[in-house]
């Protein structure tokens, strides 16, 4: 396994984590059993980096991940977030970054979880009717109270990022990026390394589409939250399986999977940047992980580039409410 440094901070992690939040929620149908086999083989494979949130499984996620780990906690660096609120019948009730609720779902984590510390505590979402400051004050309070060692964002926008490393040190954001959104190349990335903030891309893979199992919405699930998202809709779908179709001959003439050649273009977009792919099964974790043994040359670099240019992508990659939470 190769490992990398969180930006300027003293947590390093593998060069590839594992992203849990499809082993409880919205990719399909779960298999717990699995799930945890799953977990156990990326331990074993080397990988000490491990994505949960409080509103996967509106909690059952964390209780598995603590389950998994359990017996091997000493191995393991386990990032989870806060600030998404669902109720106990699964429904979103909005963003929450007030003070009192900052350390009350952070308890309530560190219960479910079973552990003492969190590694990397994120704000999942950040709350417009809470000053930045206020909410990442009470996040480090935390890390005085020795409950939490890092603090993380997630889709925070440039000048939210900035004030909140001035209130107290960020080590990682959590982002949305790979060969189909590239939208934190323009101001986010820079950002996080002018400040020495690492950076961590959930969904490298385009929520799977970049992998070429998937064309057509019928190839989803009921339970499968991709059936009623922008990119995955049939006229979206066709338009977005060029970027496929590119990535796929390159992967021909490398003699690896399409997945492969994704998650390494990721990669090789620099050492400050440690993606976390999400899967459920244990062969796709391994094909995941084989992704740091390929090489991609300048000139595949390039194509790629020409492949996927930023903006290229049909359709939102969020539900057009669900965007009004990224990027504040």
């Amino acid at each position: 396994m190769q490992y990398r440094r969180l930006g300027k901070s003293s947590l390093v992690v593998s060069a590839q984590g594992l992203g849990c939040m499809g082993m409880s929620e919205f990719y399909g149908e779960t298999d717990e059993q699995e799930s945890i086999a799953t977990i156990h083989h990326a331990l074993d494979r080397g990988v000490t980096f491990f994505d949960t949130a409080d509103m996967y499984g509106v909690g059952r996620n964390e209780e598995l991940v603590g389950r998994a780990m359990a017996a091997r906690r000493h191995e393991v660096i386990i990032a989870t977030k806060f600030g998404n609120v669902r109720g106990a019948d699964g429904s979103f009730q909005g963003v929450n970054g007030r003070p009192d609720y900052v350390q009350q779902a952070c308890e309530a984590s560190l219960r479910r979880l079973k552990i003492a510390a969190i590694d990397l505590y994120y704000q999942h979402r950040v709350d417009p009717k809470t000053p930045i400051e206020e909410t990442v004050g009470a996040m480090a309070r935390l890390v005085e109270q020795g409950k939490v060692r890092y603090l993380g964002l997630s889709e925070a926008g440039e000048q939210t990022i900035r004030r909140a490393h001035k209130t107290h040190p960020i080590t990682a954001l959590q982002t949305e990026y790979s060969l189909w959104t590239r939208d934190p190349e323009e101001a986010i990335l820079a950002a996080c390394r002018e400040l020495g903030i690492g950076f961590v891309p959930y969904s490298p893979l385009g929520r799977g589409f970049l992998t070429g199992r998937f064309h057509r919405t019928g190839d989803f699930g009921e339970k499968d939250f991709r059936k009623f998202h922008p990119r995955f809709q049939q006229d979206t779908m066709e338009q977005n399986l060029r970027i496929v179709h590119g990535i796929e001959q390159i992967a021909q003439q490398k003699g690896c999977a399409p997945a492969q050649v994704a998650l390494a273009w990721v990669l090789a977009q620099g050492e400050d940047l440690v993606p976390i792919p999400g899967t459920k099964r244990r062969a796709y974790l391994d094909q995941n992980l084989g992704a740091l043994e390929v090489r991609l040359s300048g000139a595949e670099l390039k194509r790629l580039d020409e492949i996927a240019p930023r903006g290229i992508t049909a359709g939102l990659r969020y539900p057009e409410q669900h965007m009004k939470a990224v990027g504040i």
